[in-house]
């Protein structure tokens, strides 16, 4: 699983991100930073087996 954090509001990244992500078989999930933050304290917590990016509003 792999959460992405697109910080104050939830963007969704590239269409060829998200397709790479699909053909991988990795699931992923767009929020909010903190939002992506918070739940993957709670995921990690669990136990599962998680990744967090956190993508630079106007980064390039």
């Amino acid at each position: 699983m792999l959460l992405i954090g697109t910080g104050r509001k939830t963007v969704f990244p590239d269409v060829t991100i998200l397709q790479a992500l699909d053909e991988s078989h990795i699931g992923y999930e767009c929020m909010d930073s903190r939002a992506a933050a918070r739940t993957y304290n709670i995921l990690v917590g669990e136990g599962r087996n998680v990744s967090l990016a956190m993508l630079l509003p106007g980064a390039s």
